[in-house]
């Protein structure tokens, strides 16, 4: 049995740590606007925190803590190279937004649309259903030298769910860079071999696809099962010898680049196909794919995150599996962002081989220009360094692939000590003995690319080290030094999970949405379209809307987190969202416990602050839109789906004749008269359970 993974206290609570003042954020009904801070306002006698976002010309909107839910990072089109956002801010109470919205609205329709057909063509075609486990399979997954992290069983246990299923299986396996989705893909290749059927791994690059072999060879050794790659490291001889050998069926599992979407490729009896990156594919490899992958078993590997969100808005459409934990005994990487220093460079990489490790130094320059040395000079810098005991070699794309084999062979067997080298090891290349990672010229790059980078090191129970260097007296744009210090801040495991909320969601998403449908993301911003999305999913199917409290509360109530129960702002803001947010009473204990056990006894006015957001969710399931305070006045405004007769009967009732009154119009209100010293979320809470009963 699987057990449930529960996240640690600290990762909950930092889940939203990185919103900070200046940011842009989406309000539900106001748009896009600047976030500006927390503010606490003393009105009608109690204190308040407001959250004070700035919109377009010189507009401010103060939002009550308590509706914290409604305001999410925005994450999108990003900011140009001076630091100025590529979106508009809105403007309050004009049209602007609700059409952008609407239009964000349509799109994510059509898409749903698309994409329940899609679903449902695959759902109905025949596939195979392959045997439960053999004895043999098991045999295989004893054979692994390392203990299996919750996820990867979860995971191995959907997909051989998928396979021994009569539809063909379409899932999505997310996980972070060295997270061991390899061994998971490996186990249900050998699932499919095992019933006499042929396993392929289709990978984007030819180093890939060089260590995927070298992997398989290793894991399979002891069982009767031939593997074979086609690259363009073959020869024309060897090419033409695996194609044959696949047709007639004498190869189990075929490892290969888009060579293996060449129109001479034939399969005897394909049975599953895994799909490594597959957004690194083009659009003509993409339409090949489909029409392999028709009747066939399909499992796509991707380490760029797949968030909670998007998990949600796609789930029922595309099946997934994700990696969260890192495996046992791995340590995050250690990671220094610094002016680059020849003396620090070669510090690092004499105590590196001092351990008998490897290092890779990253120089992502070929050729010499006016912009610096290029990759040779650079290589034979070092050299002079290092002193001529050391082994170094130079990798990089323009190298002929005999040439970038060997180096790549040599650099596995260890007989290289210092690879220099461009971004050609980003992707998949596994040396688990290069613990030693240094980055020349940072700033140029993406932190996706950074943070994939730096999962090449680390990959064993070895303390790794990174170094993200830039140049000295280069003044840094804005953009640049925020990417390097998010690197530097996200050097924790599940660190790709987090790199994703500041760089990648938009892309990720494009990637698995298409480009036209990035576009409407980039205008209203990820969180907000992906909501959309969901909805219009669960519309096109027919089933109910998540609850989603868009109710706002504004009460005399003292309702705040004391600075001196959570002191950090960021801490504050995140509990704030966190209670903003909650449905139901279950959530609201849970996070209680949490608080609890992180800061001591919540104060009267936290618990207050959850009857809040408890009495918002209740307030929307019977049609009400804004519950405000005015002395001893509390105003039920009431938006769509009016109760008329709940009210009604509500009014007359003997108690309370005096005490409620009810104004007609095109937003039905209905006053309460609160008595002295009354409990206005007690009364509150009392009147939206009678209006839920009848």
């Amino acid at each position: 049995a699987v057990r449930q993974k529960n996240d640690t206290n600290r990762q909950k609570l930092q889940s939203y740590t990185d919103l900070s003042p200046g940011d842009l954020v989406v309000h539900v009904h106001h748009g896009i606007g600047r976030f500006v801070g927390i503010e606490r306002i003393r009105l009608d006698g109690v204190e308040k925190d407001y959250i004070k976002i700035a919109y377009a010309g010189n507009d401010s909107l103060y939002i009550p803590a308590t509706q914290l839910d409604l305001v999410a990072k925005y994450i999108g089109g990003g900011e140009d190279e001076d630091g100025n956002p590529r979106v508009k801010l809105s403007k309050l109470g004009g049209g602007d937004w609700s059409r952008t919205k609407s239009r964000a609205k349509a799109a994510a329709k059509d898409l749903a649309k698309g994409l329940i057909a899609l679903y449902a063509e695959r759902k109905r075609r025949p596939g195979f259903a392959f045997s439960p486990d053999s004895p043999w399979q098991r045999e295989f997954e004893d054979a692994f030298d390392y203990a299996e992290t919750d996820d990867q069983l979860r995971a191995i246990e959907e997909i051989k769910k998928d396979m021994e299923s009569p539809e063909p299986m379409d899932r999505l396996l997310c996980g972070d860079v060295g997270y061991g989705k390899t061994e998971v893909a490996l186990r249900a290749a050998m699932k499919c071999i095992l019933d006499g059927k042929q396993a392929a791994i289709l990978v984007p690059t030819t180093v890939l696809a060089q260590q995927h072999y070298s992997t398989s060879l290793a894991r399979f050794g002891s069982f009767p099962v031939r593997i074979e790659m086609i690259s363009r490291f073959r020869t024309p001889a060897e090419r033409k010898r695996v194609l044959e050998s696949t047709a007639e069926g004498r190869v189990d599992l075929l490892i290969g680049t888009h060579s293996l979407l060449q129109k001479k490729m034939r399969f005897k009896d394909l049975g599953l196909l895994i799909i490594d990156e597959e957004q690194r594919f083009g659009v003509t490899h993409k339409e090949r794919l489909r029409e392999l992958a028709r009747q066939v078993d399909t499992l796509t590997l991707t380490a760029t995150p797949i968030p909670r969100t998007l998990n949600m808005a796609l789930s029922g459409l595309r099946d997934m599996s994700t990696l969260d934990m890192p495996p046992e005994g791995r340590r995050p990487v250690q990671t220094y962002v610094l002016e680059h220093s020849w003396d620090v460079v070669v510090d690092a990489i004499r105590r590196e081989l001092g351990r008998g490790g490897q290092v890779y130094y990253l120089h992502n320059r070929v050729h010499d220009s006016n912009y610096g040395m290029g990759i040779d000079a650079c290589a034979a810098k070092l050299k002079q360094f290092l002193g001529e005991d050391v082994r170094l070699a130079v990798a990089h794309g323009q190298q002929s692939k005999e040439e970038l084999e060997s180096v790549m062979q040599d650099m596995v067997s260890g007989d290289i000590q210092v690879l220099v080298c461009t971004t050609i090891i980003e992707t998949g290349i596994d040396i688990p003995n290069v613990n030693t990672l240094i980055v020349d010229n940072a700033q140029c790059m993406g932190l996706a690319q950074l943070h994939q980078l730096r999962g090449r090191i680390g990959r064993s129970s070895r303390r790794a080290y990174a170094y993200m260097t830039y140049p000295r007296n280069r003044e840094l744009t804005e953009v640049a030094e925020k990417r390097l210090a998010a690197i530097r801040e996200y050097a924790e495991f599940g660190a790709g999970f987090r790199v994703a909320m500041r760089d990648l969601e938009i892309r990720g998403a494009g990637n698995l949405l298409g480009p036209e449908q990035s576009g409407y993301m980039m205008t209203v911003g990820y969180d907000m379209y992906l909501q959309l999305l969901e909805e219009a999913i669960l519309e096109e199917r027919g089933e109910k809307k998540p609850r989603r409290s868009d109710t706002t509360a504004d009460l005399t109530v003292s309702a705040n987190l004391p600075e001196s129960y959570i002191p950090s702002p960021e801490q504050r803001l995140d509990v704030y969202r966190r209670i903003a947010a909650l449905q139901t009473q279950e959530d609201s204990r849970d996070l209680f416990d949490e608080l609890l056990d992180r800061y001591g006894e919540p104060p009267k006015s936290v618990i207050a602050l959850m009857d809040v957001a408890l009495l918002r969710t209740a307030a929307a399931e019977v049609g009400v839109r804004d519950i405000t305070q005015r002395d001893r006045n509390v105003t039920f405004t009431f938006g769509d789906g009016f109760p008329v007769e709940a009210v009604m009967r509500l009014c007359s009732s003997h108690r309370n004749r005096r005490r409620l009154t009810l104004s007609a119009g095109t937003e039905p209100k209905l006053t309460m008269k609160l008595e002295k010293d009354e409990d206005v979320l007690k009364s509150a809470h009392e009147l939206i359970n009678e209006l839920h009963i009848r």
